[in-house]
């Protein structure tokens, strides 16, 4: 094409030779200003368009930052000419991203294209789509996608670029393909004559069956039908062949897609899954010289070895697969030990018995010092799914003492791994105190908060184990190096249960106490506030060091840090009280027994095995995992969320309230409680800072909402009736983008409350810059639980914040204006409960010993009633009225009186509604700044 364009070949000589950057350039600012002027001129031949058209995209594949020709690219698109139409498509795919405002100009072109006759200008609009790929025109064009893969006119090719399409968009887009409803149609394809259109076809029906199983069960047999005709039939062409295998891209994806589903039930199928799987294993028993051969048979053999453990790991056929992979195991090839040590995983994770794996263990210990770190990975993850009662002392040995020197990739999920084998296969109770604290101080950094919560709470939950743990956290903490995760346990052990060992040589108090307060100086903020409450509790217990106790708190009192300073202001004045140790001993209580909950271990191993791509059908951990894992999706009726969050109990666990390894089922006091009984609701963020900045967003327009040492969450807002705006601020405090930016909205009564992105959100933040989200909001009638704002990016990890957003009933009041007559007829009309809420509150008196009515008056205004004067005879009572803004119950009335009792330090607040939910909600939203303390 560049030789038919003398103007685009001597651009790019020119370009090519400029013997400095500086001159090339020159030699673009040149022709950048050229083409301005020419567009800007008007009057262009599409050849011309297509010139300089061509002339941008090579610059900015060069890598400069254009801003111009865009509108000429989507005239070229409409051109009839295929050159011309060719370079449009290149621009607008390469030029613009999927929320640019330009795409909505050329959606009618593109949906011109997929309409038409001509097979060149189908595919040219299909690649756009595949690239390009918003929401808005996956929207548009999904349905003229679908048309052109499942007209039987289309030609091969158009149908393979049409299937990739709908996969690329169902991918991104998931919520705008009715999958369900085109899920027969799409299937049907499966059975096309050409093996390329199949292998499109069952791309997509993968990714669309793993979020609708039973819309997609009929490709089961279709997918055995296809296995059978190409592996035992042989029905394809040479084409297919890749080095006499048969279409092992196909084979692999058929077989994978057949894991999605349970065996089924009819005996046809399992006869020819059978045949097919046995005919592939004969195959696959002797290497061939051709290493691509070998690799493509590999492929296969390893899928359907997959397969033959999900149908049943009882058959012979698995027998046959166990043989196969400990030959694997220790071939001198990388790709086949990763890929043995991969299904020998698979098959730990499934078998009934793990005896046949067992008598490969010594080999599968020496893969840990592979020389590639995916084997040492894969071996990890075997190791760990083969661990039973009789190996777990042997396995958590070795990978303790490999832990040393393990790759840092490795070390974080190797200390998740080993401290949920140490629970889930502890022998005795000082068996796992001891292994726990030996992978502590080993594992250094990489110890998650997790594992020292864990053994906070079996230690706390087992009364026999209280003193054996407090001597042997002493012992590790007299070490000369100590890793500050060992201080917080020694912080926490020692403090609750350090008296139990004070009257042994060598542990008496004040040696406990220089022992644990030397490692202090090395610790963070976070780990001293913990060691400041092990001294409190030392005050009741050990009052011959109180003075030394003491000098610490005072010592703190004048740090720089609120949390420090305030905890040490407050033990301070706590154990300084005279004569009054009853309080002191009520206040410093040991800690009663952990309640059962969910393991903490478990969740964070299963998010750090997040599936990127398809869905898992196992899971690592043995054969109790996997089955917890099925029990809970049978009950669900779903697949595992996206997230990998999958429930498993562990073997050893029991209801015996006795065993606390069984029946504790995990602690994760990182995790903020959530804000409504709303189980899908997501956990929002904590704290006096978070708090207090919600509170004063429920009275103002604008604020911030969150802040922490990454981010900042600001908004602003306004609102009419019963609509609303709220613009979300969002900015990244740190040197580094924030990629993987999503920001979602949950709303608890959708019925109630609508709030909505104005356009999509970005998906990446630049350092130290913020980006802008608009939502509207909608009130339909009274709610009660604010939106929450869940974000989540990456920043060197993967991280999520959710904060409720300031969007409250009130928000969506206007204040009226009433004469005392009209007031109070409407007070009385509307009577007493149930549309009445009433409460009577404690109440602050200023620095001069009076009622702060100003704060009264500006609490009403802030939540939009009108505050009116002269109505009551008591000028201390204030009195407002203001009309609720409603979609769909209207407008709601509704009075307000508050009547302050100086005397008595008490205030009645009293609401009156034609609706009793909103009487109570107001009531709610506004007594808590007024209340005493606020």
């Amino acid at each position: 094409m560049a030789t038919s364009m003398r103007g685009l070949t001597q651009f790019i000589a020119d370009i090519r030779g400029a013997r400095v950057r500086d001159l090339e350039e020159k030699r673009i600012n040149k022709e950048m200003a050229n083409i301005r002027k020419k567009f800007k001129e008007g009057n262009l031949d599409g050849y011309q368009k297509k010139k300089y058209v061509a002339k941008i995209i090579f610059t900015y594949i060069l890598g400069y930052k254009v801003d111009i020709g865009h509108m000429e690219a989507v005239n070229l698109i409409s051109s009839s000419k295929y050159s011309e139409k060719q370079i449009g498509y290149l621009a607008v795919t390469l030029l613009m991203h999927e929320n640019s405002d330009f795409l909505r100009l050329v959606v009618n072109s593109i949906r011109k294209d997929l309409h038409g006759n001509n097979e060149i200008d189908n595919c040219l609009a299909l690649h756009a789509i595949a690239n390009v790929g918003g929401s808005e025109m996956a929207e548009a064009l999904s349905v003229d996608v679908h048309r052109l893969l499942i007209s039987p006119t289309s030609q091969s090719f158009v149908k393979k670029k049409a299937a990739l399409t709908l996969l690329r968009l169902y991918r991104k887009h998931p919520d705008v393909i009715p999958a369900a409803e085109w899920a027969l149609r799409i299937v049907s394809i499966m059975d096309d004559e050409d093996l390329g259109v199949v292998i499109c076809v069952t791309s997509l029906v993968m990714a669309m069956a793993q979020d609708h199983l039973d819309a997609f069960a009929v490709c089961y047999t279709k997918a055995v039908d296809r296995l059978q005709r190409l592996v035992i039939e042989h029905e394809y062409s040479a084409t297919y062949a890749y080095y006499k295998v048969p279409s092992p891209w196909l084979q692999v994806k058929l077989l994978r897609l057949l894991q999605y589903y349970p065996p089924s039930e009819d005996p046809a199928i399992r006869s020819v899954l059978h045949q097919v799987l046995q005919t592939i294993m004969n195959n696959s028993a002797e290497p061939s010289r051709n290493v691509q051969h070998n690799n493509a048979q590999h492929a296969v053999l390893f899928e359907a070895i997959g397969l033959a453990i999900h149908l049943d790991t009882n058959s012979p056929l698995v027998g046959t697969a166990a043989v196969l992979l400990a030959r694997f195991i220790s071939s001198k090839e990388t790709n086949v030990r990763y890929l043995g040590l991969d299904t020998m995983a698979h098959l730990a994770a499934r078998a009934d018995s793990l005896e046949p794996i067992k008598k490969h263990q010594g080999t599968i210990i020496l893969s840990l010092r592979d020389k590639d770190i995916s084997v040492r990975r894969r071996a990890l993850d075997l190791l760990y799914s083969m661990c039973d009662l009789d190996n777990s002392e042997l396995i958590v040995g070795e990978l303790l003492r490999y832990l040393k020197v393990a790759d840092y990739a490795l070390r974080e999920e190797m200390v998740l791994k080993i401290a949920i084998l140490t629970e889930k296969y502890a022998s005795s109770y000082k068996w796992y105190v001891d292994t726990i604290l030996r992978l502590i101080s080993a594992a250094g950094d990489h110890v998650g908060d997790e594992v020292w919560y864990r053994v906070v709470q079996i230690v706390t939950n087992t009364e026999d184990l209280q003193e054996y743990a407090a001597k042997v956290i002493f012992a590790h903490l007299k070490s000369p190096s100590t890793h500050e995760s060992l201080v917080k346990v020694g912080g926490y052990i020692l403090g609750e249960y350090g008296h139990l060992i004070a009257n042994e040589p060598g542990y008496s108090p004040i040696e406990q106490f220089q022992v644990l307060h030397s490692k202090s100086q090395f610790c963070v903020a976070s780990t001293r506030s913990l060691l400041l409450s092990t001294y409190i509790k030392w005050v009741n217990v050990f009052p011959e060091i109180k003075p030394q106790l003491l000098t610490i708190f005072d010592r703190y009192r004048h740090v720089l840090d609120a949390e420090l300073q305030q905890r040490a202001c407050e033990f301070y004045a706590l154990a300084s009280r005279p004569d009054d140790d009853e309080f002191l001993q009520n206040v410093c209580e040991e800690m009663p027994p952990y309640p059962p909950r969910v393991s903490a271990l478990l969740g964070r191993l299963n998010r750090k095995h997040g599936d990127t791509e398809d869905k898992r059908t196992w899971v690592h951990g043995g054969k109790e995992a996997n089955l917890d894992r099925e029990a809970v999706q049978r009950k669900s009726t779903l697949l595992p969320d996206t997230n990998g969050h999958e429930s498993s109990q562990p073997a050893s666990a029991t209801p015996d309230s006795h065993d606390a390894l069984g029946s504790l089922a995990g602690l994760d006091l990182s995790r903020p409680s959530a804000t409504s009984d709303d189980p899908s609701a997501p956990h929002v963020a904590t704290g006096p800072s978070v708090e207090r900045w919600f509170d004063k967003l429920m009275c103002n327009a604008e604020g911030v909402l969150y802040e922490d040492v990454q981010v900042q969450i600001g908004v602003k807002s306004r609102y009419q009736g019963h609509l609303g705006q709220l613009a979300v601020y969002i900015g990244n405090k740190v040197p580094t983008a924030l990629t993987s930016f999503t920001t979602t909205i949950h709303i608890s009564d959708p019925a109630a409350l609508s709030v909505t992105f104005a356009k999509i959100p970005p998906n990446t933040i630049a350092p130290r810059t913020q980006t802008q989200q608009l939502l509207h909001v909608e009130c339909k009638k009274a709610f009660s639980v604010p939106p929450i704002l869940t974000i989540s990016f990456l920043a060197g990890s993967h991280q999520t914040i959710s904060v409720r957003l300031p969007i409250v009933v009130t928000k969506f009041i206007e204040n009226v204006s009433l004469t005392q007559i009209d007031f109070f007829e409407r007070w009385r009309l509307i009577g007493g409960p149930p549309r009445e809420a009433q409460v009577v509150f404690s109440v602050d008196l200023t620095s001069s010993g009076q009622l702060d009515l100003a704060k009264n008056n500006r609490v009403v205004a802030g939540h939009h009633l009108n505050v009116l004067d002269d109505i009551d005879p008591n000028q201390n009572n204030i009195v407002a009225a203001g009309v609720l803004h409603t979609s769909v119950d209207g407008k709601v009335g509704c009075l307000l009186r508050l009547e302050p009792n100086q005397e008595a330090k008490l205030c009645r607040l009293t609401i009156r509604s034609t609706d009793e939910e909103v009487a109570a909600e107001v009531l709610k939203l506004i007594q808590k700044p007024l209340k005493a303390g606020s």
